[in-house]
């Protein structure tokens, strides 16, 4: 990982840990809508997957502003995983198809 992209990290875990417990507490757009008109409770059904942070809230930590600064740490770091891991396969990928065309030339 060059230091480009772990600084980019750090900022990012710095944001989400700091900043995440002072997002709004109100309901998002959809949700507000869903509110107004009066259908709300149509979309509350049985869950197809039980998240491991609900509600932007990591389970078993009594400070919610803790918890939620917690949650979004773990988020963005779940999330960088995945993206450079992807980023590395695609890479790779590449690379590979390049030698591949260069040895049958």
């Amino acid at each position: 990982m060059s230091k480009k992209i772990f600084w980019f990290l750090l900022a990012a875990l710095a944001v989400a840990a700091l900043l995440g417990p002072y997002a709004s507490s109100y309901p998002d757009g959809l949700e507000r809508v869903a509110e107004d008109f009066g259908f709300l409770g149509k979309s509350e059904g049985k869950a197809v997957l039980q998240s491991p942070m609900p509600d932007y809230v990591m389970p078993g930590i009594t400070d919610e502003k803790g918890a939620t600064a917690l949650a979004g740490a773990v988020g963005t770091l779940l999330t960088f995983v995945i993206i450079y891991i992807a980023g590395k396969a695609i890479t790779f990928s590449k690379r590979m198809s390049r030698r591949d065309r260069y040895v049958r030339s």
